[in-house]
């Protein structure tokens, strides 16, 4: 019994010391833009995004090869520029924003393929349904914000969805407006 005491005691005292320097970098809403663009009747790229959402990164490396990038946005914060199209994208047939009130996003792998992009793969939740998604990723330079002092980073994600595979839209027919949809976010995050 003491040696298996011991055991666990070195076991636990090793282990104790191995670094868990995570750091969590916090999204900037002003330098940002969360949002989609969708065909319209085959001529022309629609575009909407969302103005309250939240995000953050965190990651042990500095070349953000083990990243974690986590988002949620509030379906009622849907803006196209057009007040009617707004109110038809809350609805129960669209995004549903009374019973599904937010779209969430949570990375599980991140693939860095050079010093600027990422293949990130996670699980996308739209109206109340979630599928694993793959979105691009492109890592601007790190730098000390002049103002702040903080580090920033910023990052293009993009990739593409079927509307219907989150039961949006079902109904629409493809010739008015496209089932896939292209997700875009232009992000900037300062370390915390």
């Amino acid at each position: 019994m003491k040696k298996l005491t011991l055991i666990a005691g070195l076991a636990f005292g090793l282990f104790s010391f191995v670094p868990t320097d995570v750091t969590s970098w916090g999204i900037d809403n002003v330098h940002s833009r969360v949002g989609f663009s969708i065909n319209h009747l085959g001529i022309n790229e629609v575009s909407g995004y969302f103005t309250k959402y939240e995000s953050k990164i965190t990651s042990s490396k500095e070349d953000f090869s083990d990243a974690v990038f986590e988002f949620s946005a509030d379906v009622s914060s849907v803006s196209t520029g057009f007040d009617g199209l707004d109110g038809h994208l809350k609805q129960p047939d669209m995004f549903d924003a009374s019973a599904n009130p937010k779209i969430t996003f949570r990375s599980a792998s991140v693939i860095k393929k050079d010093d600027k992009n990422f293949e990130v793969k996670g699980d996308l939740t739209i109206h109340g349904v979630t599928k694993a998604v793959t979105l691009n990723a492109v890592k601007s330079a790190t730098i000390v914000h002049p103002m702040s002092k903080k580090n920033v980073v910023g990052f293009k994600l993009s990739g593409v969805i079927n509307r219907k595979d989150f039961k949006v839209g079902v109904e629409l027919p493809g010739a008015v407006a496209s089932e896939e949809v292209t997700i875009i976010a232009n992000t900037e995050f300062a370390k915390n």
